[in-house]
């Protein structure tokens, strides 16, 4: 990817994190890369390309932090990863994340496939503790991710430190 597609996806990325896909024309995202309107439809397409090479960079970024997850053996290792996950998120990644969040609302764009390897490794570390119903357990845990992960991008009064604690203890991780 050249450095002019990088800044045409940072520009969008933060114009569609901050005002909407809805409300963000290609224009304003040339504006803001720095780059002319054209140059955007030549890599990618139209303005549904530019949020389709968003949403996979997503993907990809999901990948590899479940892969840290989903390869562990150790049951409890992969409930306590799973749950520092939300909490190891680099605030410069926040715009990053809000948008995944967003989509999710405003174009109502939601793949559970990207969950499925970490709702399937959370279920089989939870049969193997011995929880009388592991899959609804780690359904459990992902809603509470969902939710703890909105409540922080949108700049909630989130004691991080006290809810990790609160969660590793809850699950005796």
């Amino acid at each position: 990817m050249t450095e002019k597609q990088e800044n045409i996806l940072e520009a969008a990325l933060r114009l569609f994190a901050s005002e909407g896909y809805n409300a963000t024309s290609t224009k304003k995202v040339a504006i803001e890369a720095g780059v002319s309107e054209g140059l955007i439809f030549r890599h990618f397409g139209n303005k549904e390309g530019l949020l389709q090479a968003i949403l996979n960079l997503g993907k990809e970024r999901l990948q590899k932090v479940y892969a840290n997850i989903v390869l562990q053996s150790d049951p409890k290792e992969v409930i306590k990863k799973a749950i520092l996950m939300l909490f190891e998120v680099p605030e410069e990644e926040y715009a990053f994340w809000k948008l995944q969040f967003k989509l999710k609302w405003e174009l109502e764009l939601v793949d559970h496939e990207k969950m499925a390897p970490l709702l399937l490794s959370l279920s089989n570390a939870f049969k193997k503790l011995g929880y009388s119903n592991p899959e609804m357990e780690a359904k459990l845990l992902l809603h509470i991710h969902d939710g703890l992960a909105t409540a922080i991008l949108m700049g909630r009064n989130v004691d991080k430190e006290k809810m990790k604690d609160f969660l590793l203890d809850k699950y005796n991780v």
